[in-house]
């Protein structure tokens, strides 16, 4: 069964999310009450879009052990998702692209927050913009959603930086219902800023602490 588990976590890293669902769906017939297996299954199937089935697995993940931190979170997350139409279809990275790099990344929680029903939709790994405007920087999704801000001083920094050409790729790190963690890393430095890191070493000081992988 352990072969099966790492099988089941190998697709899901690697985006197969049907596949990830008929190896979980093979590991519960063996054994319905497997909680790992359950909480993959539930996120197999939000990523599919599936929100109903998602929902309804992880109720019954609290049902077993109603202290199930996973599927708390998740079915907090999914709270104010009512349908499967809220379902995103982003692109979702794997977990070895938030590796930190001093100077080059930082893990920052966003401010003014919008939608929650948008919010409850997004995943760790989805791939956001930065969009930057007169006075802030916004996060969006690709569709050009709003999700949430930068703080102001570090839109007024990275404002100059891209304006002056550099680079920058931006993931989901965590989500909550009232709180969005993204990873900002620096893809190109402009020729005028090639002595001037993104960011400092008191910027990664400052940041939260990576939270543990879902997997």
């Amino acid at each position: 069964m352990d072969d099966l588990a790492q099988a089941a976590i190998g697709f899901a890293l690697a985006g197969k999310w049907n596949e990830a669902v008929s190896i979980n769906k093979k590991i519960l017939k063996s054994n319905s009450k497997d909680l790992d297996a359950l909480n993959r299954l539930a996120h197999a199937y939000s990523e599919l879009g599936d929100i109903i089935k998602a929902k309804k697995i992880s109720k019954s993940v609290i049902k077993i052990d109603s202290l199930n931190t996973i599927a708390i979170k998740s079915l907090n997350k999914w709270r104010v998702t009512k349908s499967n139409s809220n379902f995103l279809g982003e692109e979702t990275r794997m977990v070895h692209d938030f590796l930190e790099e001093p100077g080059k990344t930082k893990i920052v929680g966003l401010i003014r927050l919008g939608d929650k029903t948008l919010i409850a939709s997004i995943d760790p790994g989805n791939e956001v913009a930065l969009v930057c405007h007169p006075h802030k920087v916004s996060v969006t999704l690709a569709s050009g959603k709003y999700i949430g801000s930068l703080p102001d001083d570090l839109a007024n920094k990275l404002k100059k930086l891209v304006k002056g050409g550099n680079i920058y790729q931006t993931l989901v790190k965590s989500v909550e219902p009232d709180k969005v963690t993204v990873f900002i890393k620096e893809i190109s430095r402009a020729e005028k800023f090639k002595d001037i890191p993104s960011f400092s070493l008191k910027d990664m000081a400052d940041d939260e602490p990576v939270k543990e992988n879902f997997w």
